[in-house]
């Protein structure tokens, strides 16, 4: 049995593991009774969400919560004492939080331009860390961030929770056993109907906003009243756009299904056509195609501003291969020959999912965190999304908005990801706010 196999089936086993124990059963566990401490970095949106899918798994305290919006912090305070949990200690500044030797895990759900720099910090002081996608601002972050990994052996897990899908991990099963042959292609999507942002104005930050500290490692810029709390997406400055925002998801995907490192070529098609007008920087509107070594090839087609369903999906990966077809998302899967019969589907049967989910909260992101939760604990079969994984494919992200940014193809190495040439090797990294500096 090959080592790829042996993954792939410890990954089945303890996605149907973390499916088939209800939360309370984890109590029941040989050391599940040992409580994690668990801490929280942004919990506005998504951060509320993660919030909300910890206070159901058995065996942690929620015990930290930081945000830069006082509003945010008083309302995450009070939900934690809510969900039947001890006054949790709540401080603006993600620095004082991690120097509680108390607190076991960061679950960091700030914005982009955070990310690394809150993780390193957080691996620096000993605890696991959770983190939303991307796993960085930019590629020189993400490698910083999985050599603190490597140096302080704590769990990263990055908030791909479709790795965390028990039908998707049986699907790559499959085609392991060769029921798609040899993939060739992937086709990755993601529609939306987003708005104008608007056009922002210079202005005082509010007096429940620290905008110093929301800003954190990114060099200083003045406050616009556009950027709080979602815009910011759309500037290079803090955000990662869209294909960072979404692709993150199905690239993965298909990166995974066939088995793919780092690209040596990338092709961007990408503008904007709608509201034209207000202050988003980048695309709204993009085709990124990636090459690899072998003639494998993943395309990722995103439309901010028109929510164009493939196949009935809003969201999903095609995966073509010389003995059939298959379509997944985070519903689940279908198999077809290569005449376009259908040999066979797994669909969610015991959670509740949208096909058209853009969002992925719900049960599948509790299974995720199950699987987090149970690494630390080293009672999983397999971590379903360790940092190496997530780098990769947070890294065909970067490498699209770079190849956006130089405005022709980029060449890289498929041995690590490095670009070649002087421009795209100087959207490799950014520059630091001075006394926030990462090195590796």
């Amino acid at each position: 049995m090959s080592m790829k196999r042996r993954k792939f089936i410890g990954l089945s086993a303890g996605a149907v593991g973390a499916l088939g124990f209800s939360a309370s059963s984890y109590a029941r566990i040989l050391g599940a009774n040992d409580r994690i401490n668990v801490g929280f970095m942004g919990t506005k949106s998504r951060g509320m969400g993660l919030l909300g899918s910890f206070t159901k798994m058995q065996g942690v305290n929620l015990t930290h919560n930081c945000d830069v919006d006082s509003r945010v912090l008083e309302k995450t305070h009070n939900a934690i004492i809510k969900a039947g949990f001890e006054p949790p200690k709540s401080d603006k500044d993600i620095r004082r939080i991690l120097e509680d030797s108390t607190l076991d895990a960061l679950v960091i759900a700030a914005p982009d331009h955070w990310h690394a720099t809150a993780g390193v910090m957080a691996l620096e002081a000993g605890k696991h860390v959770y983190v939303e996608k991307p796993l960085s601002h930019n590629p020189h972050e993400g490698e910083i961030f999985v050599s603190a990994q490597n140096k302080y052996k704590k769990i990263v897990q990055m908030g791909n929770q479709q790795r965390s899908s028990a039908e998707s991990i049986e699907l790559m099963i499959l085609i392991e056993e060769g029921l798609l042959g040899n993939i060739y292609r992937a086709e990755t999507w993601y529609g939306n109907d987003r708005g104008s942002i608007g056009n922002g104005n210079l202005a005082s930050a509010p007096n429940w906003l620290d905008w110093n500290l929301w800003q954190g490692p990114a060099p200083r810029r003045p406050y616009k009243d556009i950027y709080v709390h979602y815009n910011w997406h759309w500037f290079w400055h803090w955000g990662t756009g869209e294909i960072c925002n979404n692709a993150a998801h199905e690239l993965d995907i298909a990166r995974w299904a066939m088995g793919l490192g780092f690209p040596e070529k990338v092709s961007v098609t990408a503008g904007r056509n709608f509201h034209t007008t207000d202050d988003w920087e980048m695309y709204d509107t993009m085709e990124v195609r990636y090459d690899f070594p072998g003639d494998k090839t993943i395309e990722w087609v995103g439309n901010s501003c028109n929510k164009v369903n493939r196949f009935g999906r809003g969201r999903g990966t095609l995966l073509l291969g010389t003995s059939g077809h298959a379509i997944v998302d985070r519903a689940g899967y279908e198999i077809y020959s290569t005449d376009g019969t259908l040999l066979r589907e797994r669909k969610v049967q015991n959670r509740a999912v949208n096909t058209n989910d853009l969002v992925g909260a719900g049960a599948l992101t509790e299974v995720h965190v199950n699987n987090f939760l149970d690494s630390i604990r080293g009672v999983a079969k397999q971590q379903h999304s360790p940092i190496a994984d997530g780098h990769s494919s947070t890294l065909l992200c970067h490498l699209g908005n770079i190849a956006y940014r130089v405005g022709e193809d980029i060449y890289c190495d498929s041995s690590n990801g490095r670009v070649k040439g002087a421009e795209a090797n100087r959207l490799w990294q950014r520059e630091f706010q001075d006394g926030w500096n990462l090195s590796m």
